[in-house]
């Protein structure tokens, strides 16, 4: 809290847990009033505070209802409401938790911006896959509820119904898209259902390729998910038919998904930054090689992102080199706001050697609650920061935890984690590189994956401390990824208790530089064409190309552009070459147009074309020397030059006439008959 009018209740819990009421003073200026069971005996407290009218912030989470209850005739009073319970004061380590309460409460301040939402809608057209009765069966539980439509793929003795409420079908799916709201499929095998079935259902011709759209989908037909990472698909359903329990599940699910809902949009996305591509070479594929849904496909020169599909794990904000995608929840400048809160405060209350616990809501919550109720709670010095999916953690957020003073840094994920966590370790990787080598330390950044709250106490108690900076940065982060990861890497240079200026990266790290093999370069600027963050241009008034490190995010299209095959890339992290003008890679000598003097191209290129074309190719050779002249002008020279001489530069010489039979014997005739030709 940061308003000297701001208002901060504390409660002991009913002298459960200590409270060091002098740290949370020292990294809170707001006005502490102090309880022991603010939620009944002291609740006056809390109604003095709201006749105040200031913002509140209550120190609980458990009786938040309570609170909004008793405040619901104040609803111009701002609360705000943060846990130090079960966070560290249900602890082994409570009485020396007081700063980490005093950081909790000022990190709970930190406004995060809107939640922006995408609105899915559906109407209650519902198919249903299945095999057998068991489909059936679920139709017609469903079909008060739901306009439905049965699938039966190879279906076997299926018993035909005294009365058809809805549709029953034979096909299968050969391949499936969209999500709630607006599913289509294809249809291999289908055929619609004899009327005349009598012991079996029966069906008559079938066909390929047919079509069908839906709302939702309920899959009970046992085989293979229609989707990847099925379970997050909104709309699909999907159970064992084996599975009772299961299927029950999914048939209450489905019941349910009729209207309109709200799903948060987890990532922004800029297409004019994507390095994907550019002149149909492929550059960056990062964000497509880790998407689990399939919700990110090509488009052109960028990639899309359907926000109805995604999941949010975050994987390819994480790893976008250039901020094209971007995590919305919250975005990454608000989190690292948050996150230098904590630590600020935290220091200035008396902590030290601070442990930043990344974790979600979900499993993490679940985990440093029953470790504080059932066991020792979490260290003094561990510092929860809660965010919404702990893949979206990208290396600008863990390096920003050294930056601002931490000595180490915790993910607590799942022990089979929901999402794939391969762009979190591409992360971890990066940002533990580049802190082992400031001299912060080695083995700093832990991936914890356990359901186990006693494992992760271990593990932390165990965990390596690292050097905390004695220059801690201040910068507020603001605007883009790109620009919030790059100075999150200056920062963290300049805070850094053994700085280099070097570091060499792995493959995929979003820095680096371009090897150029200066000799068989021939300055056709096709690289800087491609390159789509300017780290490669040229120069209007002279035959060059300038490389600027600190743009370079390692997309590999200068490398697939180049017609030579004379660049490579190098990721690695070289802040001398940050810190430094641009660098000249290489420059020639340029061509003056023989006509009106503008350089249009290098000297050596244009005397390689001469040399090349005079000496071997007939266009150029005898009578057609004055051609060359052409290759010597620019291209309006040119242009002029072809249209005043009236000649094709690239026109064959004439050809002679070809004599026919009957023109032979013609001029025969002619010479035997005259033969003096008069």
């Amino acid at each position: 809290m940061s308003a000297a009018t701001s208002r901060l209740l504390i409660c002991s819990c009913e002298k459960t847990m200590p409270l060091d009421a002098d740290a949370i003073g020292r990294g809170c200026t707001a006005k502490v009033t102090q309880a022991n069971q603010l939620c009944g005996l002291d609740l006056d407290r809390f109604k003095e505070a709201l006749a105040a009218g200031d913002p509140i912030t209550v120190a609980c989470t458990q009786e938040a209802p309570l609170f909004r209850e008793v405040a619901e005739n104040s609803q111009e009073v701002q609360l705000t409401f943060v846990n130090i319970r079960e966070t560290g004061g249900w602890s082994k380590d409570a009485a020396a938790a007081g700063p980490k309460a005093a950081a909790l409460i000022a990190a709970a301040g930190e406004e995060m911006p809107p939640i922006s939402l995408v609105t899915l809608e559906s109407s209650g057209v519902a198919l249903i896959y299945g095999r057998d009765e068991i489909a059936i069966e679920a139709a017609q539980r469903l079909s008060d509820r739901l306009d439905i439509t049965v699938l039966l793929s190879r279906p076997g003795d299926v018993t035909p119904r005294r009365a058809n409420e809805f549709p029953v079908l034979k096909g299968t799916i050969r391949n499936a898209r969209g999500h709630l709201g607006a599913f289509e499929l294809a249809i291999d095998d289908y055929a619609l259902p004899s009327p005349s079935s009598r012991a079996k259902l029966a069906f008559g011709p079938s066909k390929n390729g047919a079509r069908s759209t839906c709302d939702l989908i309920l899959d009970l037909s046992g085989g293979m998910p229609l989707f990847p990472a099925h379970e997050l698909r909104p709309g699909y359903l999907r159970a064992d038919p084996r599975d009772r329990a299961a299927v029950e599940r999914a048939i209450a699910d489905a019941g349910a998904l009729v209207g309109t809902f709200d799903k948060p949009r987890f990532v922004n996305f800029e297409p004019s930054l994507c390095a994907h591509s550019r002149s149909a070479i492929t550059g960056c594929t990062r964000c497509l090689d880790l998407c689990p849904t399939g919700a990110i496909t090509p488009d052109g020169d960028a990639v899309t992102i359907d926000a109805n599909v995604c999941a949010g794990c975050g994987s390819c904000a994480s790893v976008c080199p250039t901020g094209a995608a971007s995590y919305a929840l919250p975005s990454v400048d608000a989190l690292m706001r948050r996150l230098r809160t904590l630590l600020q405060t935290y220091r200035k209350a008396g902590g030290s050697d601070a442990v930043v616990l990344f974790h979600d809501g979900e499993h993490g919550e679940e985990i440093i609650d029953a470790l504080a109720r059932f066991g020792d709670g979490l260290p003094a010095n561990v510092l929860p920061l809660r965010v919404n999916e702990v893949t979206q953690l990208g290396p600008e957020i863990i390096a920003s935890v050294f930056a601002y003073g931490g000595s180490g840094v915790a993910v607590l994920t799942r022990a089979r984690p929901r999402h794939d966590i391969a762009a979190l370790r591409r992360a971890v990787e990066t940002s533990d590189q580049v802190v082992s080598a400031l001299g912060f330390g080695g083995s700093l950044i832990r991936i914890v994956e356990t359901d186990d709250p006693d494992q992760l106490r271990a593990l932390l108690d165990t965990a390596p401390r690292g050097v905390a900076t004695q220059k801690p940065a201040g910068f507020a982060p603001r605007g883009a990824k790109r620009g919030v990861l790059e100075t999150t890497f200056r920062e963290l240079h300049i805070a850094a208790p053994a700085p280099v200026d070097v570091i060499p990266l792995a493959p995929g790290a979003p820095f680096g530089t371009v090897k150029l093999d200066v000799e068989g370069c021939t300055l056709c600027h096709a690289c800087v064409t491609a390159c789509p963050t300017g780290a490669l241009s040229d120069n209007p008034d002279r035959a060059m190309l300038r490389f600027t490190e600190s743009l370079c995010v390692q997309c590999g299209l200068c490398e697939a552009t180049c017609p030579e095959k004379v660049i490579t890339t190098e990721p690695r992290l070289d802040f001398q070459a940050w810190n430094s003008p641009q660098r000249v890679l290489k420059e020639e000598e340029p061509f003056n147009c023989i006509a009106c003097g503008k350089p249009f191209g290098t000297k050596s290129s244009i005397d390689r074309v001469l040399a090349k074309l005079g000496e071997k190719h007939w266009m150029f050779q005898g009578a057609n020397a004055r051609r060359l002249d052409v290759i010597k002008m620019c291209a309006d020279c040119r242009v002029e030059a072809v249209v005043n001489e009236s000649f094709d530069p690239h026109a064959a010489p004439q050809r002679p006439p070809v004599m026919s039979t009957e023109d032979y014997l013609r001029a025969r005739n002619v010479k035997k008959d005259d033969p003096l030709g008069s």
